[in-house]
């Protein structure tokens, strides 16, 4: 009945026409099926591959982070950049981690022995000459890889045989014949203590005191002072160590005209500011460290011994108040006198007692932390005649990168962009200094500008003395890729180098059109840097913190000799912590040491002033001077600050 119903409804010619109809939908989809891979397998630019959306896939978080620099051939290490070529794709071409700076035994041939810069030619030469053979040792797997395990081995023989000692002592002889310097192999710990016993000399007639200001119509002043010092021995080569304590007791001569105590911490030549302990006891208000004041009472030239009148007496007697029992000390150190002093590490910074008693008490500093104290000084007015260290740390902090590098891909460097860059900026840096250029990487490195590639960061580094460290930078900088490697011994003097490095890959790698030079202990506030060098346009500019009108220093540590420098005055040059150069000085640069032509000068800020000098004879350059390019620490709205250690 229901069959016969639904024949009704359906004639044979529709049921037909539906079958054939079925039919065809079934081959459309089969012939469909088979076209749609042909579609997808054709030129990349064609309209699907334009106009259909990608799926993103991430597998790890590690998607998330920007990945390293374009892979470079490694083939032919010693390929030299090419400045006019590019990739196919249209980037600019990354230098295999090493500074395109040609220099060669013949260079500064034309420079005759009579001239003035001649030594510091023959020093870049030898420093390139012994730079050349440190490269291809650590190329050729003289200086092996972390994967062979001989280095690695002889590494960890070496820091075994440094032990780490509970306690050392030292008589006055053997201290006087270490140099006057007691070495703590492991640095201090929690409740590590020096204890010195020792006896200031009597007052010296001193013409020149650094102390003292001389009044009108003396000839000089008499003077003892000493100086113990907590100095980090290991955290630098080449460069005065960090002065982590700087303790020094002035019995006569302090600009004062009383004895006093001063104390300060001391970084790349960089002073804190001075705790003085002039004999008043520390304000009731003031912090404390670990419960001590930080200055303890003395008696000075004008106490006259008392507390109170004689009347304030008589009246407590009558009333019947108890009178507190004082005790009045002298100056702890006396002319002739033996003391003995300790120094002890405490939870919130160093205490020092002489002769049982407490004196004072310096707060720990931010970036000075015990583990790098490896050194204890003692020098100026005084006889030495013993040293015991105590409660040392019986273990060995770790003073080889792995303690500074953190490897994670997040502070690799990010790709290149296509095209130019709007602002370069290389990074003076030395061989052991891991832990500035990780600090670097994971503060102001990390702004979206670089993140994104609008502005590129490079580290300039030169070769180590130390083969152990030239094998660990070349592992840091394969790893980062952010490394410029400039291959020559490094030397403080031929630090102008760097800077020549830098404007080499500014402008040939990087084809930038702003280029900044700064140190790895600036913090550098990227944003404001590339919108202050915006507004010079396309103008030949040099921006930065300038000096005009500077005078050499002809004696003291920084003196600068005629042969050195003939001249009275120094160009207009920027402070070398931070400044801005247009590309087109950069490419003058270049072009004229390659050329030999360019005049080298042991100061590199000064080197620089001098070249944009003789560029400007050629074509105006704008200088612009900027207090914001900090020599020290922040400004309000600044640009730069130096001297930071990674730490702060």
């Amino acid at each position: 009945m229901k069959r016969s119903k639904l024949e009704s409804l359906v004639s044979p010619s529709r049921l037909r026409l539906l079958q054939f109809l079925i039919g065809v939908l079934f081959l459309y989809l089969l012939f469909v099926s088979f076209e749609i891979p042909l579609v997808f397998k054709a030129d990349s630019d064609g309209f699907f591959t334009d106009t259909l959306p990608r799926p993103l896939i991430l597998e790890s978080e590690e998607d998330f982070s920007y990945k390293t620099a374009p892979a470079r051939p490694d083939n032919d290490p010693d390929r030299v950049h090419n400045p006019g070529s590019r990739s196919p794709e249209g980037n600019v071409r990354e230098f295999k981690g090493v500074s395109g700076l040609l220099f060669n035994d013949s260079s500064f041939d034309n420079i005759g022995s009579k001239d003035e810069l001649s030594v510091l030619h023959k020093t870049a030469r030898h420093a390139f000459v012994v730079g050349k053979k440190l490269w291809d040792d650590l190329q050729s797997g003289v200086q092996k890889s972390d994967s062979e395990p001989e280095p690695q081995s002889q590494s960890q023989n070496k820091n075994q045989t440094e032990s780490c000692p509970d306690s050392i002592s030292l008589s006055g002889p053997e201290f006087v014949n270490q140099g006057r310097i007691l070495v703590l192999p492991c640095g201090l710990t929690l409740g590590s203590h020096i204890t010195v016993v020792g006896m200031p000399h009597w007052a010296h007639a001193e013409n020149d005191p650094k102390i003292a200001v001389l009044r009108e119509g003396d000839e000089s002043v008499m003077v003892t002072q000493f100086m113990m010092e907590l100095q980090g021995l290991k955290t630098v080569d080449g460069e005065d160590p960090p002065r982590i304590l700087h303790f020094n007791p002035r019995l006569k001569g302090d600009w004062s005209g009383k004895p006093v105590i001063e104390q300060n911490t001391c970084y790349r030549m960089q002073w804190g500011s001075a705790l003085r302990c002039e004999g008043w006891k520390s304000r009731a208000d003031e912090e404390t460290v670990d419960g001590e004041v930080k200055c303890e009472k003395w008696i000075r030239d004008n106490d006259n011994g008392s507390e109170e009148s004689k009347t304030t007496w008589w009246l407590n007697r009558l009333i019947g108040r108890k009178k507190k029992v004082t005790l009045d000390w002298q100056y702890p150190f006396a002319e002739g006198k033996l003391f003995v002093l300790t120094l002890r590490a405490g939870l919130e910074g160093y205490h020092v007692n002489v002769n049982g008693r407490h004196i004072t008490s310096f707060p720990y500093r931010t970036g000075f932390v015990l583990e790098d104290a490896t050194g204890l000084s003692l020098k100026g007015d005084l006889d030495v005649h013993s040293v015991f260290a105590a409660s040392l740390p019986n273990s060995h902090p770790s003073f080889d990168p792995q303690k500074h590098l953190e490897r994670l891909s997040k502070w690799k460097a990010p790709p290149l962009p296509n095209g130019n860059v709007e602002l370069f900026i290389g990074i003076l840096s030395a061989g052991n200094h891991f832990a500035e250029r990780m600090a670097v990487r994971k503060s102001w490195m990390q702004h979206k500008l670089i993140k994104s590639s609008n502005v590129v960061a490079r580290f300039f580094v030169a070769l180590s003395g130390r083969k152990e460290v030239n094998v660990e930078l070349k592992k840091e900088a394969d790893y980062f890729g952010d490394i410029v490697i400039v291959p020559y011994m490094d030397n403080y003097d031929l630090v102008v180098l760097k800077t020549v490095a830098i404007s080499e890959y500014g402008v040939r790698t990087m084809a930038a059109k702003y280029i900044m030079k700064c140190d790895d202990d600036t913090f550098v506030r990227v944003d404001s840097v590339i919108k202050e060098a915006k507004k010079s346009g396309d103008k030949s500019m040099y921006i930065g913190n300038m000096n005009y009108y500077h005078k050499p220093l002809r004696d003291g540590k920084w003196a600068v000799t005629y042969e050195e420098w003939p001249e009275e005055d120094y160009p207009p040059y920027a402070n070398g912590p931070g400044y801005i150069i247009s590309s087109d000085i950069a490419q003058f640069i270049v072009a004229e040491f390659e050329k030999h032509k360019l005049r080298l000068f042991k100061m590199e800020d000064v080197s620089m002033g001098m070249w944009v000098e003789k560029f400007n004879s050629s074509k105006p350059v704008e200088y612009e001077h900027s207090l914001k390019f900090c020599q020290f620490g922040c400004v309000e709205d600044y640009y730069t600050a130096h001297y930071q250690s990674p730490r702060q």
